[in-house]
């Protein structure tokens, strides 16, 4: 099946860790050249030559690139489209969690997640819209969380999902005239190598598991697989969505 993904351009943020390479691969499989956007060039490096070695032929750019920065999301796409082509399709998946519990947080705290999960996001949209709207089409995925609906001790990290939902809702209505699907994808705990590296894995994956129909966590290609689905001509007419990957919780 052509599902409309070979000869567009993906850019996926965050695309040094596991779900950004994981997307990437799968993208670069259905024949779309990828842009990899991370502050770590280690982690792009290693992601880069793991999907040329796995997908021969495969067309990979790599671009430091801090989200909270207009600046600099201005320069990376500039090298984006010079490297490969206008963006088709865009991957809001920076993010990360500062966790503590509200009385115990301090402003940087909170500041930094935001500015990372929503404030990265709305660079990235502003950066890639325009030309969306002249070639008349494009696919935006923010990266949401099952966190969106709360967790103890991560005011800062669930409020910044949850508003990535908003943000999600919100611009598919402004985009849609111009044939821009804006969707989310909302993981709950996913085994990524980062997460089974902590001390703690064992209880958090047990608590997981009591909380799922299916009986273990997510992957990186779980996620993955989503991504690919909202890009794809399968997803044509779907927009202002937030599919869980969330094993039934």
């Amino acid at each position: 099946m052509d599902m409309n993904i070979a000869t567009r351009v993906a850019a996926i943020t965050g695309g040094g860790g596991a779900i950004g390479r994981a997307s990437a691969r799968m993208l670069a499989a259905e024949g779309a050249a990828v842009a990899l956007l991370d502050l770590s060039e280690e982690a792009m490096a290693t992601a880069k030559q793991e999907i040329e070695a796995a997908i021969p032929g495969a067309k990979v750019f790599t671009q430091t690139c801090d989200v909270t920065s207009a600046d600099s999301v201005t320069g990376a796409f500039a090298a984006v489209e010079q490297a490969l082509g206008p963006v088709d399709i865009l991957v809001n998946n920076a993010g990360f969690s500062r966790d503590k519990y509200l009385t115990r947080m301090v402003e940087e705290d909170w500041d930094i997640v935001h500015s990372v999960v929503l404030k990265g996001a709305f660079h990235c949209c502003r950066a890639v819209l325009p030309g969306m709207m002249e070639r008349n089409w494009g696919r935006i995925v923010n990266m949401s969380s099952m966190a969106r609906l709360g967790n103890k001790g991560q005011t800062n990290y669930s409020s910044a999902k949850a508003g990535l939902i908003g943000m999600t809702n919100a611009l598919a209505r402004e985009a849609g005239a111009f044939n821009i699907t804006v969707n989310a994808i909302a993981p709950s705990l996913v085994s990524t190598p980062r997460l089974r590296a902590r001390p703690d894995y064992d209880k958090l994956e047990a608590r997981s598991k009591s909380l799922t129909a299916l009986p273990r966590l997510a992957d990186e290609t779980d996620v993955a697989r989503i991504v690919v689905f909202f890009a794809s001509s399968l997803a044509d007419f779907i927009t202002a969505q937030c599919i869980d990957v969330s094993g039934g919780r």
